[in-house]
């Protein structure tokens, strides 16, 4: 086991040196998780496995094979082919942060890659304590739970137990999400990364629930991953709304910073009544409780809409200029979007038939 640790510890050492108290915690962490992966043919033929668990997996088996063998995506390695249980209910906490008076997350340089919106903790401790400085700093600081993430494909990531909380739904979709990243993805394009895969996530679900034998567009799966890929975009709209008010609200120069920070903090107030009793209630997959009971600011927003760009554009390239082709679409994303700078430019030629 040590050597194992050891293995899985070094690469990331080596990988981020800018900070290596940081990534020493992390790497410990990270390799202790890998440690404790169990094969997933043991966990589904144990009898002790919990049947709906059991379930869960199975799906998540065949979400994978789906991905790599129908899909086309790249790079899955032997990514979920595990299973490791976790001793709590969240795998790690997540820190963004960003100015109080603009837009804009902060970011944090790491080699291979790039500069990235947001940052990994293992312990309450340690990202309260980073919130606080942050926070010290004149920043708005945000720390959320995450069940899952991508190693991109520099370790085998397993199922983690954290993730099998969700429906069966969310659980294919988180799967395809991830697998996503590995297919593609762009150093320093973490807007257009989180939300290409928050599509690919949706659209592989879609298309695994409602056409694969078993599934079909009656079965309750289709019907709820429709509905969720529905309410992604609704919330998106939302968000992409809200943006460009208060973009417009940071762009008056002709007022004052405290000025500027009143009008945004009334904008917020407004959108979150809005949310609370115009949007969420319309939503027919009944998720997103946490965008109604926590209060915005510059960070919480954009940690949120970090994966929630344009996705009416990824969805009208799906079905308008790839005539519903996933398997295409991915493959065409993963051979052009690393030659852009903006690579959401992608998006812009979507516009529906006439």
């Amino acid at each position: 086991m040590i050597r194992l640790l050891l293995l899985a510890v070094l690469p990331l050492l080596a990988l981020t040196a800018c900070n290596p108290v940081y990534v020493t915690r992390a790497g410990w962490a990270q390799a202790q998780i890998l440690a404790s992966r169990e094969p997933l043919h043991e966990v589904l033929t144990d009898p002790a496995t919990d049947p709906r668990e059991r379930g869960k997996l199975v799906l998540a088996r065949e979400a994978r094979a789906f991905a790599v063998d129908s899909l086309g995506f790249r790079n899955a390695g032997e990514a979920y082919t595990t299973l490791a249980r976790l001793p709590s209910d969240t795998l790690a906490l997540v820190l963004t942060a960003a100015p109080r008076d603009r837009l804009e997350l902060h970011t944090w340089w790491f080699p291979v890659v790039g500069r990235v919106p947001y940052r990994a903790y293992f312990s309450d401790r340690q990202a309260e304590a980073a919130r606080s400085a942050m926070e010290a700093r004149g920043f708005d600081a945000f720390v959320r739970p995450t069940a899952a993430f991508s190693t991109l494909g520099w370790f085998a990531d397993p199922i983690y137990s954290t993730l099998l909380r969700q429906d069966e739904v969310g659980v294919v979709e988180t799967i395809f999400h991830e697998l996503a990243h590995n297919h593609l993805f762009l150093p320093g394009q973490g807007r257009f990364n989180e939300s290409y895969a928050t599509f690919a996530g949706n659209a592989a679900a879609i298309v695994f629930f409602c056409s694969r034998e078993g599934g079909g567009p009656d079965t309750v799966w289709c019907t709820r991953a429709r509905d969720r890929w529905d309410d992604a975009r609704t919330v998106s709209r939302f968000m992409m709304e809200l943006e460009g008010d208060l973009r417009a609200i940071f762009s008056r120069h002709d007022l004052p910073r405290e000025e500027r920070i009143r009008l945004r903090d009334d904008r917020y107030q407004e959108a979150f009544r809005t949310f609370r009793d115009e949007v969420r209630p319309g939503l027919a997959g009944g998720g997103y409780a946490v965008l109604a009971g926590e209060p915005l600011n510059n960070a919480t927003l954009l940690a949120r809409s970090l994966y929630f760009q344009r996705l009416d554009d990824f969805h009208r390239l799906w079905t308008h200029r790839f005539g519903g082709d996933l398997v295409d679409l991915m493959a065409w994303l993963r051979q052009e979007a690393p030659s852009r700078r903006d690579p959401f430019a992608l998006l812009d030629d979507t516009a529906p038939e006439s």
